[in-house]
């Protein structure tokens, strides 16, 4: 028998690239889960001392370390037994989650939870990003990741918001073990069941590559230092995390103590999500046509003007604007900044390439959470966080605007 050929692009590979944008719908799900009541309710609910601003950040460092780790592995891992084992072990590792929140007796059993959260995380958001790739053609990179980091974080807005409501009629605890449980079991089971292995598309596209494969150390050398093109966009990719740390843990904390309840507190972080979300449908697919590098840089600056535009303001509305700027400015960097790792890297070690890129930018999470809560504790004002992520977002964009070059496909 002829074996068949892989058949490269969007509308030859239609049904499993949905099953792929189902999985990461219900990834961010899963994350979205913890991003209002959680760290809202810290004190009131799980035990945390007033003003810890850094045992508050523990869960997202935690969660930072871990993913970041787990970003690195993944990518290695599905070179060698294939995308789909890694998705379906990265949902079987989520199942305790919901139960940790729910029963939690203090903040240690949080920060746990959120270690099990980064490997899940780690584990399918790689894998469905890397299989949507290895499925369509080079010039569709920008259309994939905008897709799919469309719906991850329209997934992450809508479990903020419906988690916020959840907890106003049913309890906290009671809406987020329930929300957790029919996420995770969605995501086992849809994996497990539809969802085919692309490693033979990554595979005949390095046959007509005819790349050389590369070892680990290689491919972490070129992300991290060795290609300037790559380590601009490694750099741009940790610092732009401390954005996305901050509404996770700063934001539901900065708005509580201002009055608003968790239903308005999860419409303010939900408008950053969805903001970030449906503009990938237009930002992603527009890098294919203009290009990679000023989208990135732009997002850079826009994104961190969206921080500090918070605490120059006050009310809902306000709050609400703040948040949609720094989530069109993530629109414009995110899916690009991913687009241009995998214009650079060559097939055979895409996987690894996307996984080291997702090291350097989920261990921002950590980095960024332990500095903006340390300079927060030191000055005794939450609003230093907001100032401390806005200058570092800026000098990112210098260091890319200058280390970085155009990347796209002609």
């Amino acid at each position: 028998m002829t074996a068949i050929v892989p058949q490269f692009g969007i509308a030859e590979n239609r049904t499993q690239f949905v099953h792929q944008l189902v999985q990461v719908l219900l990834v961010g799900f899963a994350i979205g889960m913890t991003r209002t009541v959680v760290p809202a309710l810290a004190e009131s609910e799980f035990g945390l001392e007033r003003g810890s601003f850094v045992l508050l950040s523990a869960f997202v460092i935690a969660f930072g370390v871990v993913k970041g780790v787990l970003n690195f592995v993944a990518g290695r891992l599905s070179e060698r037994i294939g995308r789909k084992k890694v998705l379906v072990l990265g949902w079987l590792v989520a199942l305790p989650i919901p139960f940790m929140i729910a029963f939690a007796p203090d903040w240690n059993w949080i920060v746990a939870a959120t270690v099990l959260l980064g490997i899940n995380q780690g584990l399918c958001w790689s894998m469905a990003q890397t299989s949507k790739l290895d499925l369509t053609r080079p010039n569709q990179r920008g259309v994939v990741i905008g897709l799919n980091e469309f719906a991850g974080y329209v997934g992450v807005a809508l479990a903020g918001i419906i988690t916020g409501y959840a907890a106003t009629l049913i309890g906290p605890r009671e809406g987020l073990l329930a929300f957790g449980l029919i996420v995770v079991g969605f995501g086992l089971a849809l994996s497990a069941l539809f969802v085919r292995d692309t490693l033979p598309w990554a595979h005949s596209e390095a046959k007509s590559a005819a790349a050389a494969p590369l070892s680990t150390w290689e491919v972490f050398t070129l992300m991290s230092w060795r290609d300037r093109r790559l380590a601009a966009i490694s750099q741009a990719g940790l610092v732009e995390k401390f954005v996305d740390a901050l509404v996770w843990v700063i934001y539901p904390v900065f708005l509580f103590s201002r009055g608003l309840s968790l239903p308005e507190i999860g419409w303010v972080v939900g408008i950053y999500g969805v903001v970030w979300g449906g503009s990938q449908l237009v930002t992603g697919p527009l890098s294919d046509k203009v290009g990679r590098h000023w989208p990135n840089v732009s997002g850079m600056w826009i994104c961190g003007a969206g921080v500090a535009m918070m605490v120059l303001g006050e009310g809902f509305i306000w709050w609400s604007l703040s948040a949609a700027v720094s989530g069109l400015g993530m629109a414009l960097l995110y899916p690009n900044l991913s687009a241009a790792v995998a214009d650079i890297a060559a097939p055979i070690w895409r996987g690894s390439a996307i996984g080291i890129y997702r090291f350097w930018r989920d261990l921002g999470y950590a980095i960024g959470a332990f500095g903006f809560a340390l300079a927060a504790n030191l000055s005794g004002q939450i609003e230093v966080a907001f100032w401390f992520v806005a200058v570092a977002m800026l000098a990112s964009g210098i260091v890319l605007l200058i280390w970085g070059e155009e990347t796209r496909p002609h």
